[in-house]
């Protein structure tokens, strides 16, 4: 059946959305009750965004408040069910109070043949967060329940690089939004949670995305979900194809799903090496086009121009050579301007006493040029 979107699926408060029970099960008039374990969901997950299509930034202003050209996404449910087959499988979701978007009624995705796992698909309007709700039913009522309860549609940003990308930064940074609509994701436990500094697995410091973050999700009125792989002190050969980085930006793209752009802020430690310009693009070329084949998707790739470390060296030859790399690499195909964060000086660096990347003034800065660049990217697509 069709899953469009209704107004009869009223918002919820947002202390009976938190509230709301993950698993659980019902009790028919007359039978038995269920076990707990009946009904299951794997995915979505709490705090997850999944990656909408459709979204004409130009038209989703606000006389069209999680309105269609706000877009939306096939969503994937699955799950486990473990009782009385065949049976049916019942979804909707329904929106948190004070979120954009638009509640889907209960509509009937398809039937469960046989116990174990299952898969299947609704279209839900981007926007939340939202509280799924699933149901099998049989023809005497409802046999089991499961809720997950929050997950978004909305954008979903891959972020990779070495140190300024990553957590080397003076502050630890938050996300403002109340309703915390901005997530990173975990590749490695495959969590979701506000993004908040500091991000996992990429060091003990602060980023430039919070500040990226605030800016930009207030005006797309939908969830964020960042992806960081970045890595500090790593040169552009250690991201090729066969190598462990690789691995780790596939696997971020495989497991967080689907993104609208790669954010690429790197190459200090190409300075330090004397990369060449030839060098230098035609790796992020081939890092671009393999990462493209092993996703199945193809995004972007916005480029910082990142190669000072005032503190630590001062090469301006080789300095100027990955600079004219990256400068040739926005004019070519599937690639685009990301910020020139290498003006931010003076006050906008730590000394030397410190983490000897931003300063919490500087972390700010960069997140504001990433989101203006990004924001120019969305206006284009």
């Amino acid at each position: 059946m069709s899953s469009l979107p209704v107004e009869s699926s009223s918002p919820v408060s947002r202390r009976e959305f938190c509230q709301s029970v993950a698993v659980g099960a019902v009790a028919l008039t007359g039978m038995a009750a269920v076990r707990q374990t009946e009904l299951t969901i794997q995915s979505p997950v709490s705090g997850q965004v999944i990656q909408r299509q459709g979204y004409v930034a130009a038209n989703a202003h606000d006389h069209n408040p999680g309105g269609p050209e706000l877009g939306q996404a096939v969503v994937t449910f699955r799950g486990t069910w473990s009782g009385t087959i065949p049976i049916r499988l019942w979804a909707r979701t329904v929106l948190a109070e004070g979120c954009t978007g638009h509640g889907v009624d209960w509509t009937e995705l398809g039937s469960i043949e046989q116990p174990g796992p299952f898969e299947h698909k609704m279209t839900v309007p981007a926007g939340g967060w939202y509280r799924l709700e699933l149901e099998t039913r049989s023809d005497s009522g409802t046999i089991g329940k499961a809720t997950v309860d929050r997950f978004g549609v909305g954008e979903v940003i891959l972020i990779s690089g070495q140190s300024y990308a990553a957590g080397a930064n003076d502050a630890h940074l938050k996300i403002d939004d109340p309703l915390e609509r901005t997530t990173l994701f975990d590749f490695v436990t495959g969590e979701w949670r506000t993004a908040n500094d500091p991000f996992p697995h990429v060091d003990t410091g602060g980023t430039i995305w919070p500040p990226f973050a605030n800016a930009l999700q207030p005006l797309l009125r939908v969830p964020l979900g960042l992806i960081n792989v970045a890595v500090g002190g790593t040169a552009s050969r250690q991201w090729m194809p066969g190598e462990a980085l690789y691995q780790r930006f596939r696997d971020g793209g495989l497991k967080g799903g689907p993104a609208r752009m790669v954010l690429w802020q790197q190459g200090e430690s190409d300075v330090i090496e004397g990369t060449s310009l030839e060098t230098y693009v035609e790796r992020l070329k081939t890092i671009r086009t393999s990462l493209a084949k092993d996703w199945g998707f193809e995004p972007p790739w916005l480029l910082a121009k990142s190669t000072l470390h005032p503190t630590v060296y001062n090469r301006p030859v080789e300095e100027g050579r990955i600079r004219a790399a990256i400068d040739q690499l926005w004019h070519e195909p599937g690639f685009a301007p990301g910020p020139d964060t290498d003006i931010l000086a003076g006050e906008n660096r730590g000394g030397n006493m410190s983490r000897r990347h931003f300063s919490p003034i500087g972390q700010e800065r960069a997140g504001l040029m990433w989101f203006a660049c990004v924001w120019r990217e969305l206006h284009q697509a």
